[in-house]
């Protein structure tokens, strides 16, 4: 939760409720370097957000940033869900700026945009 403020909140300047009572019944990505969080993802089960199976506060802690991180957790949390969960749809939210990040490990733009906490989002998928 600190790294998501720090990030989402802080960093992004954006006032939004990041504590909505779904990381209880999530499934948690999280990436430690020596005992300190570089990275984390949180995967919700269909209809918490969406029909299918989502991935959302997808996070990179700003000093482990360009070192690919952000997409191994990705890659490793799409295989998660294909292989352990049996899931083969896969939706996300993706603030717009992103779009690039999401395609690099399969997911595929799948609305107009919108507004979402004051940032333009996409909703993305993974086929």
């Amino acid at each position: 939760m600190q790294l998501r403020i720090e990030v989402f909140c802080v960093e992004q300047n954006c006032v939004y409720q990041d504590c909505d009572n779904k990381d209880q019944d999530a499934w948690h990505l999280l990436l430690w370097d020596n005992g300190q969080l570089a990275g984390c993802l949180r995967i919700l089960d269909k209809e918490k957000k969406f029909p299918e199976i989502s991935i959302g506060r997808v996070i990179t802690a700003r000093e482990y940033r360009g070192r690919g991180l952000g997409k191994l957790c990705m890659e490793k949390a799409v295989h998660f869900i294909k292989t352990t969960l049996g899931e083969e749809r896969i939706r996300i939210s993706a603030q717009k700026y992103a779009k690039g990040f999401y395609e690099s490990v399969g997911f595929v733009q799948d609305s107009g945009e919108y507004l979402e906490d004051g940032i333009i989002h996409i909703e993305m998928v993974h086929p």
